[in-house]
């Protein structure tokens, strides 16, 4: 029972009944909108149906021996690893077979070449700064001429980077790493009433992925913002 009933007692679930109560009311359909746009975005059973939708972007692949790996870079210092990049790692190191060969496009190379070595065994490593974005990361992948097999991404990046493999020609599969982002909603009996402030995160990242990736494609043809950090060798 206090499951079911706690939800109801949160913050943001009492402002999501009393927009109920304001729209009865006073019959405004600006407040109405408003009501439909704030339960849709926060609803667990709503955002869970696009966390669904949205996992056919994000898949996992048994890698072939020899193969070759891309891992976009995730930040970080030059002594720090990230949490996003150790997960990359992590998930690529448990996949890759021996004899395989990495390429990670980050700013500070030693901390994760140092990593990728400490949990793989036998794989070649290469490292270079490919820019401050994944556009600039992949328009220095080309440059170098470098068509990998595997490009290791976050999964709320996955849909971004897939478009990308497209637009320069790369047959390379996206290899999703998992975050507490996508991670779905607890959906009880109290679901279809509620609102969760961790759905509206969801759709300020899922959101912000789609709205990058109309710029890119607004803009390419006449900006060159997008252009690899350095020339290739």
């Amino acid at each position: 029972m206090k499951d079911i009933l706690e939800p109801f007692m949160f913050p943001h679930n009492l402002m999501l009944f009393g927009l109920l109560l304001a729209c009865i009311v006073y019959r405004k359909k600006g407040l109405w909108l408003l009501l439909a746009f704030y339960y849709l975005a926060g609803n667990s059973f709503v955002a869970n149906q696009v966390r669904h939708w949205y996992a056919g972007h994000t898949s996992s692949y048994s890698m072939a021996a020899n193969s070759s790996v891309v891992v976009l870079g995730c930040g970080g210092s030059e002594t720090a690893l990230p949490a996003c990049a150790k997960s990359r790692l992590q998930q690529l190191a448990q996949l890759l077979p021996d004899g395989g060969s990495v390429i990670m496009t980050t700013q500070y190379c030693k901390p994760y070449v140092d990593y990728l070595i400490s949990v793989a065994n036998n794989v070649a490593v290469d490292c270079f700064y490919g820019g401050d974005n994944t556009y600039k990361e992949f328009n220095s992948l080309a440059a170098r001429q470098l068509k990998p097999d595997y490009i290791v991404t976050s999964d709320f990046h996955a849909w971004r980077v897939k478009q990308l493999t497209r637009h320069h020609g790369f047959n390379s599969q996206v290899v999703a790493t998992s975050s507490q982002t996508f991670r779905q909603v607890n959906c009880g009996l109290n679901c279809l009433l509620t609102v969760n402030l961790t759905n509206f995160d969801f759709y300020s990242k899922l959101t912000a992925e789609f709205a990058s990736y109309a710029v890119f494609v607004v803009t390419r043809s006449w900006t060159d913002w997008y252009q690899p950090a350095e020339p290739a060798n």
